[in-house]
């Protein structure tokens, strides 16, 4: 089965140059399109999709209300289709507004076009597209956006080994896999499992919304301090 993709974008131009593009791809369809979020959710009611590319900036609805419904279950269609928000400009307050909301990532208007198949592909097969450096850049400048103190303690945190709190740790603080399985001295396969058990257990639905609750949290800073994390830590 191809990637069912639908295009939400106030632009009509934008929308058919992003059509041409993966419709050139043989696992890839454009299974429909909408022009702002109102539409994108009457389209989701009536269509399975796998993955939409979400506008922020539209009329009636904005692309992070629409991205709040689609990922809380509020389109009322059939199946459970991820996010990429569309930004024009690189950290935009949109973009991280759309992590806070569930998306799974965000890419510029003017991505390259192996990059745009690229991250719909892996979207779609449950990872986010967001590198770490960059997410990390996003939450870092929009830190004023956080919640305050007094509602950053958060039990589900109780939930996780000292490890997997560590990883969690070293994910905000914007490592890859990679990079985290040096620091720890263990296997990069090491690494994928802690994190599935970690997204598992705080019931994320990928690394982006990991990173975004250790900034909610406390447990990563703006400044890049670790902080009091809202809780114990699990034995």
């Amino acid at each position: 089965m191809p990637i069912r993709v639908m295009l939400v974008d106030d632009q009509a131009l934008l929308r058919t140059g992003f059509k041409m593009v993966l419709s050139a791809q043989p696992d890839i369809t454009v299974a429909a399109e909408a022009g702002d979020g109102v539409e994108a959710l009457e389209r989701l009611a009536t269509t399975e999709i796998d993955v939409v590319l979400m506008d922020v900036r539209m009329p009636r609805m904005d692309g992070v209300e629409a991205t709040q419904r689609i990922c809380q279950g509020g389109a009322g269609g059939p199946g459970d289709p991820r996010v990429l928000i569309l930004t024009t400009f690189d950290l935009d307050e949109y973009a991280f507004s759309g992590l806070q909301s569930g998306a799974s990532g965000f890419l510029l208007k003017d991505v390259p076009p192996d990059e745009l198949l690229a991250a719909i592909r892996s979207v779609h097969s449950g990872d986010a597209v967001v590198a770490p450096s960059t997410t990390r850049r996003l939450l870092d400048r929009f830190a004023s956006l956080m919640p305050g103190p007094e509602v950053r303690n958060r039990p589900e945190l109780d939930l996780l080994t000292d490890r997997e709190r560590e990883v969690l740790l070293l994910i905000a603080q914007g490592l890859s896999n990679g990079e985290i399985a040096a620091r720890l001295f263990v296997s990069e396969a090491t690494v994928k499992t802690h994190v599935g058990r970690v997204l598992a257990k705080l019931r994320l639905r990928d690394r982006v919304q990991a990173v975004v609750l250790a900034y909610e949290s406390g447990l990563v800073r703006a400044t890049g301090q670790h902080g009091s994390g809202g809780g114990r830590r699990a034995p």
